[in-house]
């Protein structure tokens, strides 16, 4: 397969996770994936989108998938502009395709709410679609044999959610929630210091393995991590 772009890179993470790291100004997009079903969390701003599934499909990442839901983990443009492309794509396989997302977050996408959104900070303007599962916290997201519990995190945005995996290895996909050393700014429209500090405050009741942030580089030290943030909050 030609490399036409040699930054982007698969980084695989037990159990059946691939990461790539986010090009220019997009998020970091996850796959993961149970037998014949996945989830990908986040999509980016949109413009890289067919480089990404380029990726995916080139690896065989993708083979014998049935169904995928897409996931975004808060309203930002830069983890939704992409959603669109992404679900055509899949859909041009005859890949199902389902959007999900905290209750929150689904109507302003549903509204394509420019203010929350925030597409005009990248020259762009977001088209609203359908989110077919709303969310609230504390319900599941099942793939394949797998299920993966949201958990509301507010402060970042107001519909901010991670989604944590239980089992022999723990993911926590924390959007812009936390990352590696810091957290979400909280001065952008619905956003808040005091809730961020109570969401991170919250994740740390969990055991994880790998944080996989919207963001940055994997948190492989959780604790540790958690307990530098906390500091600073």
């Amino acid at each position: 397969m030609e490399v036409i772009y040699p930054e982007l890179f698969p980084i695989e993470i037990p159990p059946n996770t691939v990461m790539l790291k986010g090009l220019n100004w997009d998020s970091n997009i996850y796959l993961f994936r149970s037998g014949r079903e996945a989830l990908v969390v986040d999509t980016g701003a949109g413009d890289n989108t067919e480089r990404y599934f380029s990726l995916w499909l080139g690896e065989g990442y993708l083979n014998g998938l049935k169904k995928v839901i897409i996931f975004n983990t808060h309203e930002h443009f830069d983890h939704v502009g992409g959603n669109l492309k992404m679900r055509e794509l899949f859909e041009r396989l005859g890949i199902k395709v389902v959007f999900a997302s905290h209750r929150v977050t689904a109507e302003a996408i549903e509204r394509a709410e420019s203010s929350i959104i925030l597409d005009y900070a990248y020259g762009k303007r977001f088209k609203g679609h359908k989110v077919e599962l709303k969310l609230d916290d504390g319900d599941y997201i099942r793939i394949g044999r797998r299920k993966l519990l949201l958990i509301h995190t507010p402060g970042h945005t107001a519909g901010s959610s991670c989604l944590y995996l239980d089992g022999e290895v723990k993911l926590m996909f924390t959007g812009d929630t936390l990352f590696k050393g810091t957290v979400g700014r909280t001065d952008l429209p619905s956003g808040s210091h005091e809730e961020l500090r109570k969401s991170v405050e919250r994740l740390s009741a969990f055991g994880v393995d790998f944080g996989l942030p919207g963001h940055g580089w994997v948190i492989k030290d959780w604790r540790e991590n958690l307990r530098k943030v906390m500091e600073v909050l």
